[in-house]
């Protein structure tokens, strides 16, 4: 049993008969009254978000998680097929599960945390950026890098993204994946 003052990112917790796994949290001390964790949680089993406030020492009921490295292989529509890189066992899980799932590329290696107690897959977490190509976008222009101009453009997985205006088709870029943002482009 944890209290409030454990909460971190990526915890996962038992709270209203569900499994959520916290997103984002802030401790807060006001000048008057007691100390709070103001909290974002996900269901992991629906994959809804819900803002929630715990008091200072509330007991939380935390989930023992082991985390591994799997890689993706495929999807088939409905599910998102992965592998375990140490014993080659797979598991398939729906896109609720992922947190963006259009920034997964066959081969991404990512870490999935799963339950203890009955061995099944809670979430995935995504390496802090991906690299992809993309597949169509506007022609870019020379010169077009003072300004922060930017335009549409579509990445191999399908994931819509804008981009500087600089940046053309078969271009390589790196993708923040905690805000689905361009960061730099890829020199070869």
């Amino acid at each position: 049993m944890a209290t409030s003052n454990d909460i971190r990112n990526g915890l996962c917790i038992k709270y209203n008969h569900d499994i959520y796994k916290v997103v984002e949290f802030l401790h807060v001390k006001p000048g008057k009254g007691p100390a709070f964790v103001r909290t974002k949680l996900k269901s992991v089993t629906t994959g809804k978000v819900l803002d929630n406030t715990f008091s200072a020492g509330h007991k939380i009921e935390d989930i023992r998680v082991e985390t591994h490295k799997f890689q993706f292989l495929y999807e088939d529509g409905e599910f998102f097929h992965f592998m375990n890189v140490e014993d080659y066992t797979q598991i398939r899980l729906t896109e609720n599960a992922l947190d963006m799932p259009k920034l997964l590329k066959e081969g991404e290696v990512v870490t999935i945390q799963i339950n203890t107690e009955d061995n099944m897959p809670l979430s995935v977490d995504m390496p802090a950026s991906v690299i992809l190509e993309i597949t169509q976008t506007e022609p870019g222009l020379k010169g077009n890098t003072a300004t922060n101009a930017t335009k549409p453009a579509t990445t191999e997985t399908g994931y819509e993204v804008n981009v500087p205006l600089f940046i053309n088709e078969g271009d390589k870029i790196r993708i923040e994946t905690d805000k689905g943002t361009y960061k730099e482009r890829i020199k070869e």
